[in-house]
């Protein structure tokens, strides 16, 4: 896992995710915690005990929805994918993931490739295994191996992966400030064509041993696929949308854009051989995925797909379905709006006049909301407060005593009079005078959306703020990322968004200087200080490497640039003719391992 934008958690990349709010129901009173729900306890798989079906795995198809507000984009290469959608549909393929990993998410040996670290001399070996082949029968070389830090890094790149972390690599800020023409901290013991690439880099980082590390990059290209293809137009090609190659246990067989995508078995696959012969994922709504799992439609939700607190409550006691799930590697969260990127930098830039520049205004929006008591009475068990901008998952670096923002309306009302936003009439002025109107981006979703978003705006009236919907209404969750990964834009001052984050919790490709996601362009001398010593050669100190994530996250919560509001279970609803699901960790044959024990659906 790297990192993507998502809307649901992925592979290698970090994804935005479409917002999952919790239920807030469909009235208009506020919130409170009185009905305080027990977290769910969910387990990682299901243990079928039925006998596998033969003849179901044959001529059965395996029915899997997408839950999704909008049609994904059909980018079936990872390091251009721009949310999790995408890469939960291409995910049979196996999304071009070269490592293996245990359950802490450490690389180990026996993926498509091993690798070997070198501290003496700052390179990484990697190894590619012998019989590994794309699913065009073409085998997959070296070359495949650099060829995706070439699409991330070039000059004015589409791709939204690219961070300082990368510039470790021997040249590769001379690449991708268009210096060089080549990535020179690449070699080849064997040649372009052979099995073994080696990267120096100036220093190595203790990150480098997990999977999802900004460094080392976690996925191929086929390079003998799209070689001759403009790199600014890879992501529209025909090699990309329409006849990609994979090197996973599937193959792709067809694709409806934006609805669905069909899949066999991939017969160059150099892993466990797949069982069931045909698998098909559709996209469905969140106003239908309901109704959907309960009239049997689907063998069971996509494994990244997103699943809201309100579907749980009502598909939980189904009795031909099992819920399967663990704690997701991601949260929710409010950014703010607070500058541009530059491109012919290629940095984000801080404005200091920027309309939400306001440290005190930031802290004050965050104090005057209630998110606890959503969470709390309308999480249903599988939604929780979040603390931080790290994950409870990775507990060994997580803050749990950082300071964060509780419900407190007088507090804000302080910040606000004391940053000079007085109140005139009904709403508070800027303190210049001049009438202040905060524009809040969000994106389509159920009921349970529309009422989160009035119960922020009617906290936020409360304190004196004239917050509106930016464009008026909800937007759709494409248009809404389009809009927030322009270089500029003043149309969203607040946006309310997700991380589905990669298995490795250094935040260099969200929140560093030159992220292209850093969406709120926030830039500090002290954050990317932080964010450098996460990494540092001191940093394979893992005392010292934890005291720098702590550092950063109560850094991060005090300067609310960017507040996560909660974190949640990633679940799964599974049909009972369902033998093999497994969600956990370390097993790197998630679709291999499936089979059906009878034709129908239970």
């Amino acid at each position: 896992m790297n990192k993507i934008k998502k809307k649901c958690a992925i592979m290698f990349a970090t994804f935005l995710t479409v917002l999952s709010l919790a239920a807030c129901g469909s009235n208009e009173k506020a919130v409170s915690s009185k009905n305080k729900v027990e977290p769910a306890q969910l387990s990682p798989n299901y243990k079928n005990p039925r006998k596998t079906s033969q003849s179901a795995d044959a001529n059965s198809t395996l029915k899997v929805a997408e839950p999704n507000d909008s049609p994904f984009r059909g980018i079936s290469e990872p390091t251009l994918a721009s949310n999790a959608e995408d890469t939960s549909v291409f995910s049979p393929g196996g999304n071009g993931n070269l490592f293996n990993v245990d359950q802490n998410f450490k690389i180990i040996k026996g993926g498509l490739a091993d690798q070997k670290l070198d501290r003496k001399n700052n390179t990484v070996t990697i190894t590619i295994r012998a019989n590994a082949r794309w699913s065009d029968g073409q085998p997959v070389i070296a070359r495949d191996v650099e060829y995706p830090y070439e699409i991330i890094a070039a000059p004015r790149s589409p791709s939204p992966q690219y961070s300082a972390d990368f510039e470790r690599i021997q040249g590769m800020s001379a690449y991708h400030t268009g210096k060089a023409a080549t990535i020179s901290g690449f070699t080849y013991p064997r040649g372009e064509n052979g099995k073994v690439v080696v990267i120096h880099y100036s220093a190595l980082s203790p990150s480098m041993k997990f999977l999802g590390n900004s460094f080392v990059w976690g996925t191929v290209a086929p390079y003998h696929h799209y070689q001759g293809i403009a790199l600014n137009k890879l992501a529209a090609s025909a090699q990309v949308r329409k006849n990609p190659v994979f090197i996973g246990p599937y193959k792709l067989d067809k694709i409806v854009a934006g609805e669905s995508t069909s899949w066999s078995p991939n017969k160059y696959y150099w892993g466990k051989k797949p069982q069931i012969k045909h698998i098909k994922i559709s996209v469905v709504s969140s106003n239908s995925i309901d109704k959907a799992i309960q009239t049997k439609k689907y063998d069971f939700t996509s494994p990244t797909g997103v699943m809201r607190a309100t579907s749980y409550k009502k598909l939980k006691n189904l009795k031909n379905y099992q819920i399967v799930g663990q704690p997701k590697l991601g949260y929710n969260y409010f950014g703010f709006n607070l500058g541009e990127y530059d491109t012919s930098q290629q940095r984000n830039v801080m404005d200091p006049h920027a309309k939400m520049a306001n440290k005190k205004l930031r802290q004050a929006m965050m104090y005057a909301i209630n998110e606890k008591a959503i969470n709390e009475k309308y999480g249903n068990g599988v939604k929780w407060s979040a603390k931080t901008l790290i994950p409870p998952i990775f507990d060994k670096y997580t803050a749990e005593s950082a300071k964060h923002f509780s419900y407190d309306p007088q507090k804000a009302a302080e910040l606000l009079d004391q940053a000079g936003y007085k109140k005139n009439g009904k709403w508070r002025t800027r303190p210049n005078g001049k009438p202040l109107v905060i524009y809040f981006g969000v994106m389509q979703g159920d009921s349970a959306s529309h009422a989160a978003y009035r119960e922020y705006l009617k906290r936020w009236k409360k304190v004196g703020l004239n917050v509106k919907l930016a464009d008026g209404k909800e937007m759709e969750m494409n248009s809404f990322y389009d809009l927030l990964q322009k270089p500029k834009q003043n149309k969203v001052d607040i946006f309310a968004a997700a991380w589905s984050l990669s298995s490795e919790p250094t935040p260099t490709q969200l929140y560093g200087a030159d992220a292209p996601l850093n969406m709120g362009h926030f830039v500090t001398k002290k954050n990317t200080q932080l964010l450098k010593e996460m990494n540092s050669e001191r940093a394979f100190d893992d005392s010292y490497r934890a005291e720098k994530f702590k550092e950063w996250q109560e850094y991060m919560n005090e300067q609310a640039a960017y507040v996560a509001t909660d974190n949640s279970y990633q679940w799964s609803t599974v049909n009972k003719r369902v033998k093999g699901f497994d969600l956990r960790v370390d097993n790197n044959e998630f679709w291999s391992s499936l089979s059906l024990t009878s034709a129908k659906l239970k």
